[in-house]
């Protein structure tokens, strides 16, 4: 039996709903060894494999633009080297420390692959459990990524439901949106389901009874079929309401089903604002060291390993000494209150916009909000963002058939009145028939 083959039987015995789960292409990743020892921080030694460079005054170049780092093995040698597919072991700890503060002893979670952002991360769930017709379930509006990632790349089937529920004049978030569109297939059939809280880009995360009945949900369709729900925790902890819970609902699912496989993809992009440094994670309800947490590293290591290489080097290093910085918490924290003063004064101004032109939908955290132009007004979102632009130089995304999204995130807190208000005035141009702009 080659390695391949028992890592397969590996998870086939041990995590059965995960196997089922399996796309053809999550089947046949694997079978490479280690690239590096587990115990090394850094890359692996220099070998044949990896040259150094011809030129080291070019290495002196590059160390000096990373003088900032630590010495050492983490630090700027290791910087300028290669990484192992799955990332540098010692930074892997790290943020698992980090996922876990605050998270029962006896949850599950394996050590974090790193991969090359969030998008990576989760084109790699797409590439282990989504082939052609694979059922995947997305409250919708949904990041127009989603589509991309898993059904024109992966071949799934993208089923939705809306996120948001309407009563009367208000909507409210549909906590059992998710798990909805699964109900009509049938029983035994493995399905996906993503589940991105807080949302992009409805800018919404559950209160924590509205957390518990989507928990219900996943954990009674969890009993028809093996399920993979993964949890895009993008904006993680941006959360600006006390009663609205800030940890990933993938704790909560964690090992509380044997068909229920969460997983979780979260990164450095938005929890440290380290945009540019493209450095994700990709974690698994199994503990470290075991035979399957070893059976899904090594697909893992493959899929990464024919794909970008390895997530860079540089970016890792920058990471590792962040999380080492005993202020980066509060300088987090602080990112987070700046975030929250100005969704406080978006959620005054959109409470105060006339209904008759635009609807606000729940928001209470993330970096975003949406609006919706009534239907009886017969104007699609497209003609909304483009006469807005062109008459009243105000970008939103516009998300078919009729929402607007507002990136709060991105616009100084006094600034955000005026958007509302050219918004709530071009609207009322569109449905007047109207092409001249007002004065401002």
């Amino acid at each position: 039996m080659d390695l391949l083959q028992r890592e397969n039987a590996v998870l086939r015995q041990e995590m059965p709903s995960l196997w089922q789960a399996l796309s053809p292409l999550g089947r046949g990743a694997g079978g490479q060894p280690p690239p590096a020892p587990a115990g090394r921080a850094g890359p692996p030694p220099a070998s044949a494999a990896v040259p150094p460079h011809p030129d080291p005054a070019v290495r002196q170049r590059l160390a000096a633009a990373l003088a900032g780092l630590p010495q050492g093995a983490a630090g700027i040698a290791a910087a300028l080297g290669g990484a192992p597919a799955t990332g540098w072991p010692e930074l892997r700890r790290r943020w698992r420390e980090r996922q876990r503060q605050g998270v029962d002893a006896a949850v599950p979670s394996s050590l974090p692959v790193v991969t090359a952002g969030l998008s990576h991360g989760l084109s790699l769930v797409a590439d282990l459990f989504v082939g052609p017709g694979t059922a995947v379930a997305v409250p919708e509006p949904f990041w127009g990524s989603y589509r991309q990632t898993f059904a024109v790349r992966g071949g799934g089937r993208l089923l939705t439901a809306s996120a948001y529920a309407t009563a009367g004049t208000e909507s409210r978030f549909d906590p059992l949106a998710a798990a909805r569109p699964l109900a009509d297939l049938p029983a035994g059939e493995p399905a996906v389901v993503l589940v991105n809280l807080p949302s992009n880009p409805g800018g919404y995360a559950p209160t924590a009874g509205e957390r518990r009945q989507l928990a219900a949900s996943l954990l009674a369709a969890a009993e028809q079929r093996p399920l993979v729900v993964v949890c895009d925790d993008a904006y993680a902890g941006l959360v600006y309401e006390p009663e609205v819970p800030r940890a990933s609902l993938f704790w909560e699912l964690a090992g509380v089903h044997p068909n229920l496989v969460p997983v979780k993809v979260d990164g450095a992009t938005k929890e440290v604002c380290f945009f540019g440094g493209r450095v994700g994670f990709l974690t698994f309800a199994v503990e470290p060291g075991s035979a399957a947490a070893r059976a899904l590293e090594a697909k893992l290591g493959a899929l990464v390993g024919s794909g970008v290489g390895a997530a860079p080097s540089a970016s890792q290093a920058v990471l590792l000494a962040a999380l080492a910085d005993a202020g980066l918490e509060s300088q987090v924290e602080a990112v987070r209150l700046l975030l929250q003063a100005r969704w406080q004064v978006l959620r005054e101004a959109l409470a105060g916009a006339d209904r008759e032109r635009l609807a606000a939908l729940p928001c209470n955290a993330g970096c975003f909000a949406l609006v919706e132009v009534p239907a009886r007004l017969g104007i699609s979102a497209a003609a909304a963002r483009r006469h807005l632009l062109t008459r009243w130089d105000t970008g939103l995304v516009s998300i078919a058939p009729r929402y607007l999204r507002i990136a709060h995130c991105s616009v100084a807190a006094d600034a955000l009145p005026e958007m509302v208000r050219r918004l709530e005035a071009g609207i009322g141009e569109l449905a007047a028939g109207a092409g001249s702009r007002s004065q401002p």
